[in-house]
């Protein structure tokens, strides 16, 4: 299995990514619904579930980890390689870095993500270690996440909120805008609205799938051991609202999700 987690149903938008490179692989996908959003805890609490979620992704047989979920991408994912060191482990921000940079003419770079993204500042470490020169413009946008959830992804109100929030970074005279949340993408319609077209979004999840694909061709025992043309596996902590809509959006199915939580004394 490819295990991917999230702290909810915007790691979909990652899973939709990455199934357009495995239709075949079987994954396994963890939202902790019960304790969303990640984006406003602190960085033990995300380290701590991004942890949990991991251990029992590798109980279910996931042969490689995808961290779609931005928060945990920045304050966690150091932790779970040194912790992990054997399973390949993926996260949005490592993946995505050089694709940002190179698709910058102007070095100027907008990104806007969850206040814990933003906060943990990961972004602006992995861009700058790549390229010092770039200048960075970053916002928190909190709104966002619950406006995806609720399926406002388009519309007056979801066009003013997004207007508030980007308003800074277009002063910027960015070229490059990064949606540093699983979410964002489900909004990109709207963002791309606002920012006009000279600026290029990143959705970090394409970039995600790509490095995966070059790292399977790479591995062959470990694609091997992947399960194929199996039905793939969605759990949630607790059970996600709207989720019918947000898996239409994503995938254009719907999924059987399984609502249990393994983390409070309940096995799955």
């Amino acid at each position: 299995m490819i295990g991917i987690f999230d702290s909810g149903v915007g790691g979909l938008t990652v899973t939709k990514e990455i199934l357009k490179k495995f239709p075949q692989d079987q994954i396994i996908y963890f939202g902790d619904t019960a304790r969303l959003p990640y984006g406003t805890k602190g960085a033990d609490f995300v380290i701590e579930y991004s942890e949990k979620i991991t251990g029992w992704l590798l109980k279910k047989d996931a042969k490689i980890i995808v961290i779609a979920c931005n928060t945990s991408s920045a304050w966690a994912s150091a932790y779970l390689r040194n912790a992990h060191k054997n399973t390949p482990i993926f996260d949005m921000i490592t993946s995505a870095t050089k694709d940002v940079v190179a698709s910058t003419k102007n070095k100027r770079i907008g990104i806007i993500g969850t206040p814990g993204t933003i906060e943990s500042g990961a972004w602006e470490k992995s861009i700058k270690a790549t390229d010092p020169s770039i200048k960075i413009y970053s916002e928190a946008c909190p709104l966002f996440v619950p406006l995806v959830e609720m399926g406002f992804v388009r519309g007056p109100v979801t066009e003013k909120v997004a207007k508030e929030y980007l308003k800074k970074i277009k002063a910027k005279n960015v070229d490059v805008l990064v949606l540093a949340c699983t979410h964002y993408p489900l909004l990109e319609s709207v963002i791309k609205k606002i920012m006009g077209k000279k600026v290029k979004i990143i959705n970090p999840a394409e970039a995600a799938a790509k490095e995966i694909k070059t790292f399977l061709e790479k591995n062959p025992e470990i694609e091997k051991e992947i399960k194929k043309g199996v039905a793939h596996e969605f759990y949630f902590s607790d059970k996600p609202y709207n989720l019918e809509k947000i898996t239409k959006l994503c995938l254009n199915k719907k999924i059987n999700p399984i609502i249990k939580d393994p983390f409070n004394g309940t096995n799955l």
